[in-house]
């Protein structure tokens, strides 16, 4: 199966513009991500869709391919759809990728676990990832996205609420949900045109519109260091965490 990643890449973040040319050890947060990609063998294309100039530059300087896009998508994954629509040839991937800018930690082997799902179960729409979760300070953030999943590693509900409960507090399995995707290409672009519905609103997470709509989404555990840089202290996280590697 032929699979290509996108990563859908804009300036100006609300919370912290700029963020993904800030430097995080001596490099941009979107180089790390980028770079990360390059070295997934189960890719056979990677692009960066974007509508900022800088971005671009800094993309094209090393050595990537750009999607120029519109500056009014509202999502990453509006964006991507619109990078197919623009570029029509990559419609014929059998599975899209979807890789946030701002996750630098996401492994090449998180990618290809979420592409081997797809290509090992063909009933399934569409795939993410998680990660076993510990501390119980992100199990009740709302800032820290949940993932319950079947013994087949089938989606069963994502939340910014603690799920499962547990009379105890924390429960002995517990997961971060990542925000990496993998998509049957004819579903991406058939279900982004379906309007939002209403778990999707209501928790403000995309992924719910394909549980709702009745798709099934696969699942993979995976053991990435869930770190996405959304705010100015969460570079400093990361800054720290890249330090305690022995290779950054």
């Amino acid at each position: 199966m032929k699979a290509i990643c996108i990563i859908p890449a804009r300036y100006n973040s609300s919370r912290f513009p700029g963020k993904l040319l800030a430097l995080a050890h001596g490099k941009t947060i979107l180089q790390r991500t980028f770079e990360s990609a390059l070295r997934c063998k189960k890719l056979s294309d990677l692009f960066v869709a974007t509508d900022d100039e800088q971005i671009a530059s800094h993309i094209q300087k090393l050595g990537g391919q750009i999607i120029w896009t519109s500056p009014h998508c509202k999502n990453g994954t509006e964006r991507i759809a619109e990078a197919l629509t623009l570029k029509p040839e990559l419609q014929k991937a059998d599975i899209i990728v979807n890789l946030q800018g701002d996750h630098p930690c996401t492994t090449p082997d998180a990618i290809s676990a979420i592409i081997g799902l797809l290509r090992d179960d063909p009933g399934a729409s569409m795939s993410t990832a998680a990660v076993p979760l510990h501390d119980p300070i992100d199990f009740f953030s709302p800032h820290v996205v949940k993932c319950l999943f079947d013994q087949h590693f089938n989606a069963l509900y994502f939340s910014r609420s603690p799920i499962p409960y547990s009379p105890r507090g924390m429960p002995k399995k517990a997961y971060h949900h990542i925000g990496l995707y993998g998509y049957r290409t004819p579903f991406l672009l058939s279900t982004l045109a379906a309007p939002p519905t209403e778990l999707q609103l209501e928790e403000d997470l995309e992924q719910l519109k394909t549980l709702e709509l009745g798709y099934r989404i696969k699942v993979a555990v995976i053991n990435d260091t869930p770190l996405g840089v959304d705010t100015p202290q969460d570079l400093v996280r990361l800054e720290t965490h890249l330090k305690s590697l022995v290779v950054c």
